[in-house]
Formats: structure tokens, sequence, C-alpha cells
């Protein structure tokens, strides 16, 4: 057979499946077949042994060049240059032309994340991941960033099959209507079928600004999980069944656990930027999760023998941008989509003289940085300045010609890719003492299914002493504002950022807040403002949370299964 015409049976087979119409279908059925037996041919050994490599990326955020990374080795913070698309194109070239049976997906936030996407509505990414030839891919929580109808543009004009299984159109009222993707996906492969189930974080509407998922109704994992493994299982008589999530590793082990993911052997999950290198065992099955920014890629080989699936083992792969080199056309690409923007991406507003990270769960550098500039042009009138614990943003440690660090506009969005507006209002102590409580529940609650996707929240003008590890409502041990222990009678004037969709009478989740005012400023504004009037800067986290159970260097929030962050 040639290989034209392998190459067009391979598209039409893969076509048949995207639709869904592939088993109802007996002549595309056949094309299939004949497609997989040339699989067979080219990759089985003496022993029939096929092997199938499945490879991950996820929470790229669109780092679409190499970036410096930082890795926890020997209880220190080394950095190292790791990712780019562009070296990410070249390692799935070599790992294809090793293994023709490779199969890649992108797990989710993949249009957020940088100047770039948000100056072209995240467009400027589509070419990219079209070109890197992934075969599947799932919404993560910021698809939604632009909202709905640009959500489904953006993920309809990538050419793999886009996959969620607990995604809904909503019809008003809260009545849903269909799934706004396909459920479940089939790879025809070597003589067996791989299905692969698609699940998103369905607190999104929760944990970022509401009117962002206006229009969509999100389900729990559970409601339907069993059903679509049914399925896969018995009906469509797959040899392994994947889920691929977005849901964070917590909630990722939470699902293993339950008896509806019974039948399904692997998820391999997204959301928290954690890096599993060895896979945590849940009940039913194992869990992984590939890092962020595209410094890592996820490799779960499965050896087929006689139809069966008779091995699996996975690996944490490192793209060391020194050692991969970059793909001319991926750079070609890059930069034909950046060159509109590059003045403004990479004008240096100002500098910093230590590293800028955001990997500990409690304090780090580039949110003291905000607070630092928040506190700064707000003064007096504000007692309290609140950041949210964001994970997006790779590090930045490379000095330039100053000795010092340079922060880019780039960078700030980056750091801040939507420039919100500041917003001041008044609460009072017990309300400031009931809200801390309840972040820190979702950072440390016992119970898995209770933790959400982000760290301890950031705060300046307050100091604070906690227990992680204790009970919800005793973890907050001390607060004092101003230096003066928290008066719970006594009212408070904060500021944060808006979130688009809140009601009016909230501000970073606290409820009931009084007094609300927008100011003029954003975060962008007031980042620039202040970069431009203080650098070079030194942002050290001065412990305003201190965590009394657990190192100040904490990495990740989850616990209780064997699992380090490095």
């Amino acid at each position: 057979m040639t290989k034209q015409r392998r190459t067009f049976l391979k598209q039409l087979g893969t076509l048949a499946v995207g639709a869904g119409v592939l088993s109802a279908n007996p002549i595309l059925a056949a094309i299939n077949n004949e497609n997989e037996d040339i699989s067979v041919e080219e990759n089985k050994d003496p022993n029939n042994v096929v092997t199938l490599n499945i490879l991950q990326t996820t929470d790229v955020h669109c780092q679409i060049h190499p970036h410096d990374e930082l890795f926890w080795e020997n209880n220190q913070a080394v950095f190292r240059k790791t990712g780019g698309y562009a070296h990410l194109a070249t390692y799935f070239k070599k790992e294809r032309k090793k293994n023709k049976n490779t199969f890649i997906i992108d797990t989710g936030d993949m249009f957020q994340g940088s100047e770039l996407s948000v100056k072209t509505t995240g467009k400027a990414m589509i070419p990219i991941l079209n070109a890197l030839n992934y075969d599947l891919f799932l919404p993560g929580n910021w698809e939604v960033v632009y909202y709905k109808q640009n959500m489904q543009k953006l993920m309809g004009a990538l050419n793999a099959p886009k996959i969620c299984a607990n995604m809904y159109h909503d019809l008003g009222n809260g009545k849903k209507g269909e799934l706004i993707f396909q459920p479940y996906y089939i790879w025809h492969v070597a003589g067996v079928k791989i299905g692969f189930i698609g699940y998103t974080d369905p607190l999104v509407p929760i944990r970022q600004s509401p009117n962002y998922s206006k229009g969509i109704i999100y389900t729990a994992p559970e409601e339907n999980l069993a059903h679509y493994v049914d399925v896969l299982r018995n009906q469509e008589q797959c040899a392994y069944v994947i889920i691929i999530a977005h849901l964070g590793l917590s909630q990722q082990i939470h699902l293993s656990n339950l008896p509806e993911c019974q039948g399904v052997d692997y998820i391999l999950g997204g959301d928290t930027h954690e890096r599993v290198r060895k896979p945590i065992q849940g009940k039913y099955a194992k869990v992984v999760e590939p890092g962020a920014f595209g410094s890592f890629v996820g490799k779960l080989e499965l050896k087929i023998q006689n139809g069966k699936v008779i091995s699996d083992t996975y690996e944490l792969v490192e793209i060391n941008a020194d050692k991969i080199e970059a793909d001319k056309n991926i750079l070609k690409i890059i930069k034909e989509n950046e060159s509109p923007f590059e003045k403004n991406i990479y004008n240096v507003i100002g500098y910093s003289t230590i590293p800028l990270y955001r990997y500990f769960v409690v304090e780090n550098p580039i949110d003291t940085m905000i607070l630092d500039a928040l506190k700064w042009k707000l003064g007096n009138d504000i007692d309290i300045v609140l950041s949210n614990g964001f994970r997006f943003c790779p590090p930045r440690t490379t000095r330039d010609k100053t000795g010092n660090i340079p922060i880019t506009e780039g960078y700030i969005f980056d750091m801040l890719p939507v420039d919100s507006t500041i917003r001041t209002g008044s609460v009072t102590g017990k309300q400031i003492k009931d809200w801390l409580e309840k972040e820190l529940n979702n950072v440390f609650a016992k119970k898995a299914s209770e933790r959400f996707g982000g760290w301890v929240i950031k705060f300046k003008g307050m100091e604070m002493s906690f227990k992680a590890f204790e009970e919800y409502g005793k973890r907050v041990q001390e607060v004092k504002v101003a230096g003066q222990p928290l008066d719970e009678s006594k009212t408070y004037r904060i500021a944060a950022c808006e979130r688009d969709g809140d009601p009016e009478d909230m501000l970073c989740r606290i409820k009931g807040v009084k007094n609300v005012k927008n100011t003029p400023y954003t975060l962008h504004s007031v980042m620039k403002e202040y970069l431009q009037n203080n650098s070079p800067v030194t942002p050290v986290p001065p412990q305003a949370a201190k965590i009394l159970d657990a190192p100040q260097t904490l990495l990740t929030q989850v616990f209780g299964v064997d699992y380090e962050f490095r």
C-alpha cells in the first residue's frame, strides 16, 4: 500500500471516529482495521508485543517560548531553561519517528496566560497548536476567559477532536441542554481500542469570574462517569480506558477512589501544575499530572499483546530547552503571530533584584510584588490589600546587563492575564476571620473533593498564623492588622480586584462587603506605575501568612499519598 493511500485512510478513519459513527459504519470500520494492520506490522516484535505511547501536555498557559523554570532539589530552588512550543514540536517529532503508535493530547489552559493571547483573544495560539499535530484536546478552566462563544470558536478551530463529558449548554433556569463537546474519543490502534473520557473543573463558576462561564452548566464527573465507562468497556470493548481531566490533583485522586471510577485505568490530569513523577495509585485508577508551561511532557507507555494491555509505564519528561533543538517551522509560525505585538511584549517596565516565581503554597515573590504595588498606590486609606492565590506564571530569573532581572509588559500579563479593576470596600473583623477560615479550607480541606485549585490567599497590611491540618474553623491561630490583634467588631477597609459577574457586595469571595466602590485604577496600570517609580524592587515574602504545622516552603496542597513536588 502506498504512503499516500495510508495517509488518506488514516485521516478518513480519524474523521469517522471524531464524528462518532465508526462503530455504526462497517465500511469505515473495515478501512480503520486496514490502517490498524499497518501499525501492527510496523511496530510488532517477535513476541507479538506492540508499544503505544501517549504523550500529554497541560496548563501551558500560552508560554510559547523557553522560560526559566524552578526545580526543588536538595531543599533549595534550582532554575533551568525549559519549554517552548518549538522545542515541544521537536520532542513530539522524535517520539513519533521512534514509534508511529504515538498519541498526543493537551488537557487544557492553552488559550490564557500571556499578552499575545490576550491581544488576539487566544487566536494566535491556534496555528501553533495545529502545527504541533495534537491528536486530542480537553478544555481547561481558563478556556472560558473570553466567554462561552469565543471558547467554542477557539476550541472549534483546533484540528484535533475535543472531548468533555461535563460541560452542557445552559437553556435557562438551570436546565441542561446538550453537551458542548463529545464526551469521549476512541483511538483505534494496533488491533485494540483505547478509550478517552474528558472532564473539566465543575467549580469554574465559583473559582473564576462568574460571567466567563455564563451559558454553561457544569456537572460533577461522577454524575455520568459510570455510564461512559460502561459504554467504552462493554459496548465498545476498549482494552484500556483513560480519563483526561482538568480537575486538579486532589480532585483527580478523589475521583480515582470513587466506585464510579471502576473500569478506568488511568487519569491523565491537569489544573494544579503538579509534577507527578511516580503515578499515584487510587483505589480504581492511577493518577498523574505533568506540570505546567510546557516544561514537561507526561509519557504513558502501554504494551499490547494479543489484544490486551499487558503493562503500563509512566515517565515525566523534562523539556530542557538547552538540550532539545527548536523546530524551525514552529519558530516561523510563532514569529509571524508575535511580531505585531513584540514592541509591547518585550518593553521593559522595571527590574527585580531577586528571582520572581509563584510556586510556594503560602507566599511568593510575584505576589509580594503585586501586593506592594497595590499598597503603594492606595496608601493609608486601605487597611488590607488582597490578591488571589493564582498558580500561573513561569519564573523569571535571568539578569540583563544591569545585573537585575527585567520585568517586561509581557511578564505583567503572564502574572496577571486579566487586567481587573481595583475595588475597595468595608468589612468587619468577623467577616475577615470567617473568610480566612473558608479560604484555608479551600486549600487544605481534609476531604480532597473540597480543595479548590488555588493556593493560600495573599494579603498585605494583615498578618496571620495558621495550622493547615487543623479542623475547619480552627486553622486560624492569630490575626493582626497594622500590628494590632484583629477586632471582630471593628470595620476595616480592604481592596482587591473586581471579578466579572460577582454581586456588588462581594470582594475576593468575601460576601456582604459594604461601601463597595470601583477605583479608576487597574492591576496593570498600578503595576506599571509602581515599577517605573520604584525599580529595582526586592519583593522578599514577609511571612504575612505563617504556617505553623508545615514548612513555609510548602510546594503542594496534596497530602496523604506518596507524592513529592520537585
